[in-house]
C-alpha cells in the first residue's frame, strides 16, 4: 500500500490526540490502513471480520467474499491501488469523540476495459462492549455494496460489453477485394431456453469443437442473467450441415453476423492465407492477453503476416445498471477496427494466372519490370480458404492431404531446378568475368560432349550447329556444350561469386517467407562435373521463380535489378541490386531474348500482338545420368515494347512438352492482361 508522508503525519497527530483524551481509545487511522493493506492483498475474509454486527447481519461471509471474487475475477481487476484522503487534526478528533468517522479513500485499479477510479467515504464506528470501558473497544466499517463501486448501490447489476472489432480487408491494386467480411452467424446461448442443460451443452461442443469447460465458463459470468445471448463461436452462413444441427438445440440462438470471405477461392489461397479460430496455443502467446477463445485470428499467408494490423482490438464495456435501469458506464475501452492492406496485386490477373496451368501442378509471378509492382503469385494446385475460416472437416482434410498433387504445398515459396531459363544469368556472371564475350565463337561438335576425365558423364544439347557458337547463338537455341564449357572457364570459385552477387542464399527483399535459393548442397562447386551441369540449371542448384523474375528485370533496367513491391504507395521504385550489368550488356541480352522468342526456342511465345522477349527451360528431375525422370518446364518471358509486365511460370511434370506447355501458359496471360 502507498502511504503519502501526509498520511503518516496525520496517524501521528491522531494518536498524539487520542493519548490527550482517553490513552486506551483506538484509532480510527489506523484500523483504515490496516483495512486498506487487507484489500489491497484481496484478503476478503479478513476485511469481513471488520465489519459492524449490523452489517454482517445482512451479508453473510460466503456472499461478501464470492461478491468480490467473483467481481474482481470476471473484471480482471489487476493493481488494486488505494488512498486515504486528506485530513486535519480537528477533524480527527471530532471522529474520536463522537465514535463515528468517515475516511475519504480514492481507489485505481486496471480492469479488462481499462482503467477504474473513484472517491469513496468508508463510514466507521467504534464498537463497545461496554460503554463505560473503551478497553475493548473496535472501530468497525459500516459495509454496504458502494464500497466496491460508489454506483454498484442494492439491487445494481453488473454488465460487461464486449464490441467485436471488424477485421481489415485485404485489396488489391484496384481496391478489389482478396479477403473480406462476409456473412455468418454468431453462435450463442440463452440460458432461459435451456431445457436440459449439460445435454445442450455437451451437443454445442461436439458441433462447434469447442470444450464443455469454455462453455460452461461463459455462461458463469458475472453478467450473465437468464435472458442474456451468452456467445460461443462463429460459424460460416454457408454451413448449413452445422446451422440445421444447432437449431435443433432449444437453448441454442444464431445472431447474423459478419465472417471472413475469400472471393478468389483456391486461387490465391496459398499468398493470401485464411483465418480460424483461436487455439490454446494461441492464447498462451498472446502475451498482451487481446485474444478470446471465440475469435478468429490469421492461420496462414497475408492473413497471418498481417494479423495484428488486420485484427484491431475488441471493445469492452463495464456498465452498473441500477433498479431503474439507468446505466452508469464504469470503464470503457473503444472497439479499434482492423485496418486495411492494400496490396500492388491484381486479382483479374492472379485469378487468369491461376487459370493457366489447366490442371498441371505449378507456380507462377507476374512483376512490372521497371517499378517492381508485384502483380500476381501462384501456386497450383490449392485448396479453398473458405473452408478453413472456421474448421476444414475431417473428410475435406483426408482429401486435401492424399491428393498426389499435393495442393497444400505451397509452390511458390520452394525452390526447383531452373534448367534452362538460368543461362542469361550463367551469361552475366560470364561477361562480368571476362570469360565470355559476344565475338568468340566456339567449335562444338556433335550432340554431345565430355571430358575424358569424367568418364561416362556427358553433356546434351538439343540440336547441333553448322558453325562456332557464339554467346547469342547458345541462347537462341539454348546450347548446354556451350555453357557448360563456359563455366569451366569462369571456374567454380567464380561462378559462386558470382551467383551470391545476384542473391544467392540471401533472403529475397519482400515480406513473404520464400525460400532463398541454392547453389549446391556444399556450397561451393569445386566439382568441374557439377560446376557445368549448374550452369544450365541442372546439378544441385535451386531458384524460385520470385528469383528468376527479379533477376529478368535487369535486362530492362540499366542492368539494375528492382526491388519488388508488395505494399500499393507512392514509393518511387527503387533498385535491390545496381550495376549487376553494364547498360550496354544488359540492352544486347534484352535483344538476344526477343530472338528466343522471334528464332529459338522459344516460338510458342509469338504473338502478333505482344513483342515478348524470354528464355524457355526444361529441368530434368533425376538421381543418375541414365535413368528417366520427371520434366519440369520453364518460361520466363516480358512484353519488350511496354516493358509492364515480366512473368516467370514453371509447369511440372511436362514430358513430351519440354517448355512449351509454360511458353504458352505465359503468352495466353500476357495477352488477357495486356487487352
Amino acid at each position: 500500500m502507498k502511504k503519502a508522508i501526509l498520511v503518516a503525519l496525520m496517524t501521528i497527530t491522531a494518536i498524539l490526540l487520542v493519548s490527550c483524551s482517553k490513552e486506551s481509545s483506538p484509532d480510527p487511522i489506523e484500523e483504515t490502513e490496516a483495512y486498506i493493506d487487507l484489500w489491497e492483498s484481496y484478503e476478503f475474509d479478513q476485511m469481513y471480520k471488520r465489519l459492524t454486527e449490523d452489517t454482517k447481519n445482512t451479508v453473510d461471509p460466503e456472499d461478501f467474499i464470492d461478491r468480490y471474487e467473483k467481481i474482481y475475477e470476471d473484471l480482471e481487476i489487476d493493481n488494486l491501488s488505494i488512498e486515504m484522503g486528506e485530513l486535519d487534526s480537528d477533524t480527527i478528533k471530532e471522529f474520536i469523540e463522537k465514535k463515528e468517522a468517515l475516511i475519504p479513500i480514492e481507489v485505481t485499479m486496471d480492469s479488462f476495459a481499462g482503467p477504474i477510479n473513484f472517491e469513496h467515504d468508508l463510514s466507521l464506528i467504534l464498537n463497545t462492549a461496554d460503554e463505560s470501558n473503551d478497553e475493548d473497544a473496535q472501530w468497525l466499517f459500516n459495509w454496504d455494496t458502494t464500497f466496491i463501486f460508489p454506483e454498484l448501490v442494492e439491487d445494481s447489476k453488473i454488465r460487461i460489453e464486449t464490441v467485436k472489432p471488424r477485421r481489415g480487408d485485404i485489396l488489391d491494386r484496384n481496391r478489389m477485394p482478396l479477403a473480406i467480411n462476409g456473412g455468418a452467424y454468431e453462435v450463442g446461448i440463452v440460458p432461459i431456453n435451456m431445457q436440459d442443460e449439460q445435454s445442450e451443452i455437451n451437443q454445442l461442443s461436439n458441433i462447434l469443437n469447442v470444450s464443455t469447460s469454455s462453455i460452461e465458463k461463459k455462461l458463469d459470468a458475472s453478467w450473465v442473467e437468464p435472458e442474456h445471448f451468452v456467445p460461443i463461436r462463429q460459424i460460416s452462413d454457408q454451413d448449413e450441415s452445422k446451422i440445421n444441427q444447432l437449431r435443433n438445440i432449444p437453448g441454442v440462438s444464431l445472431d447474423e453476423t459478419e465472417g471472413r470471405h475469400y472471393p478468389l477461392g483456391p486461387a490465391a489461397a496459398h499468398l493470401v492465407g485464411y483465418v480460424g479460430m483461436v487455439t490454446a496455443e494461441d492464447l498462451e502467446e498472446d502475451d498482451n492477453k487481446h485474444l478470446t477463445e471465440e475469435d478468429q485470428i490469421g492461420k496462414a499467408g497475408l492473413e497471418k503476416k498481417f494479423d495484428k494490423v488486420l485484427r484491431g482490438e475488441e471493445g469492452k464495456k463495464i456498465i452498473i445498471i441500477d433498479e431503474f435501469d439507468r446505466e452508469t458506464v464504469l470503464a470503457e475501452d473503444e472497439v479499434k477496427h482492423g485496418e486495411n492492406v492494400h496490396l500492388t496485386l491484381d486479382v483479374e490477373l492472379q485469378q487468369t494466372m491461376f487459370d493457366s496451368f489447366d490442371d498441371k501442378s505449378g507456380t507462377g509471378v507476374a512483376l512490372h519490370p521497371t517499378n517492381g509492382d508485384l502483380l500476381a503469385l501462384v501456386s497450383y494446385p490449392a485448396y479453398d480458404p473458405n473452408d478453413f475460416t472456421y474448421g476444414v472437416s475431417e473428410a475435406k482434410w483426408e482429401a486435401l492431404s492424399n491428393d498426389q498433387q499435393q495442393p497444400m504445398f505451397n509452390r511458390f515459396n520452394a525452390t526447383f531446378a531452373p534448367g534452362s531459363v538460368i543461362k542469361p544469368i550463367t551469361s552475366v556472371i560470364g561477361l562480368n568475368d571476362g570469360a565470355i564475350t559476344y565475338d568468340e565463337g566456339i567449335e562444338i561438335n556433335g550432340l554431345h560432349w565430355s571430358k575424358d576425365e569424367w568418364k561416362d558423364v556427358k553433356i546434351t544439347r538439343v540440336s547441333t550447329s553448322n558453325k562456332p557458337v557464339t554467346l547469342e547463338d547458345a541462347l537462341i537455341r539454348s546450347d548446354n556444350i556451350y555453357f557448360a564449357m563456359k563455366s569451366l572457364d569462369i571456374g567454380g570459385k567464380s561462378f559462386v561469386s558470382g551467383l551470391k552477387d545476384l542473391g544467392f542464399d540471401d533472403k529475397l527483399p519482400i515480406d513473404l517467407n520464400i525460400n532463398p535459393s541454392h547453389i549446391s548442397n556444399s556450397g561451393d562447386l569445386n566439382d568441374e562435373v557439377l560446376l557445368a551441369n549448374s550452369s544450365y540449371g541442372q546439378g544441385e542448384i535451386e531458384m524460385s521463380a520470385f528469383h528468376l523474375a527479379l533477376l529478368y528485370t535487369m535486362f530492362l533496367n540499366d542492368g539494375h535489378v528492382i526491388e519488388p513491391k508488395l505494399y500499393l504507395d507512392d514509393a518511387k521504385p527503387s533498385y535491390w541490386l545496381k550495376d549487376v550489368i553494364s547498360k550496354e550488356d544488359a540492352d544486347q541480352i534484352n535483344d538476344i531474348l526477343r530472338k528466343v522468342v522471334t528464332e529459338g526456342t522459344a516460338k510458342a511465345a509469338q504473338d502478333k500482338s505482344l513483342e515478348i522477349a524470354g528464355k524457355t527451360g526444361t529441368a530434368e528431375l533425376k538421381q543418375s545420368y541414365d535413368e528417366d525422370g520427371q520434366s519440369n518446364g520453364w518460361f520466363v518471358g516480358y512484353e519488350q515494347k511496354d516493358q509492364d509486365i515480366l512473368i516467370a511460370m514453371l509447369v511440372e511434370d511436362v514430358q513430351g512438352e519440354g517448355s512449351s506447355a509454360a511458353t504458352k501458359a505465359v503468352k495466353k496471360v500476357m495477352k488477357t492482361y495486356k487487352k
